[in-house]
């Protein structure tokens, strides 16, 4: 995959974009060997060692799954994975994600799920599933705020995200905007051009 997408955050001082799957695998597994323990808790509803976490982002390279991720200095410190949804037991495309502790707190998480959004829309689909630990408050938090349902069982908190109800992302609103504006600008010129010129000719004055 060589597709790039840099956005760029306020607060965020890093970029976002999609891993070329085979040649960037080192920097996604890297990020997930980098987490600390709670995080790699709440990533994988339980402890997982480093062999677990190797093999997993080689399986992620393998399937077609799509990682956005946040870079810092070239360095991998956050990710929104979106699964096919032949892995999945119930056929939907499943969300998972995971930030460093490093820059929490700054945007991080809204920035990936609003590109993993878009992301899944361009692939046209139209729901998706999303797992965490009953005990992760801030994906919770995340899930919630872009419309996720959760329930609880057996210690973890699954839900859905309805894609046909969400709203257009930020950036393609500004667009929008930006072309009405561009399009009354043009308009301006144009009836200011003819008035000049019809004054230069002194047809103005016959009006």
């Amino acid at each position: 995959m060589t597709y790039q997408d840099f956005t760029h955050s306020t607060r965020a001082k890093g970029n976002v974009r999609i891993l070329r799957q085979q040649e960037e695998l080192p920097l996604l597994r890297d990020h997930l060997l980098r987490l600390d323990r709670v995080s790699r808790h709440d990533r994988f509803q339980g402890f997982m060692d480093d062999s677990f976490i190797e093999r997993y982002a080689a399986k992620c390279a393998a399937d077609g799954t799509v990682i956005i991720a946040y870079i810092e200095d070239g360095v991998v410190r956050g990710a929104a994975e979106l699964h096919p949804p032949d892995q999945s037991p119930d056929s939907l495309p499943e969300i998972a994600f995971s930030v460093e502790a490093s820059v929490r707190r700054q945007g991080v998480g809204s920035i990936l799920f609003r590109k993993l959004i878009a992301e899944a829309r361009s692939k046209g689909y139209h729901s998706l599933r999303i797992t965490t630990g009953a005990q992760n408050q801030a994906m919770r938090a995340l899930a919630n705020k872009f419309g996720a349902h959760l329930t609880f069982r057996y210690g973890e908190s699954t839900g859905s995200i309805d894609l046909k109800q969400q709203s257009q992302p930020e950036p393609t609103m500004l667009g929008i905007a930006t072309a009405a504006d561009a399009a009354r600008a043009m308009m301006n010129f144009n009836r200011a051009y003819w008035n000049l010129l019809l004054r230069m000719y002194g047809w103005g004055r016959m009006a």
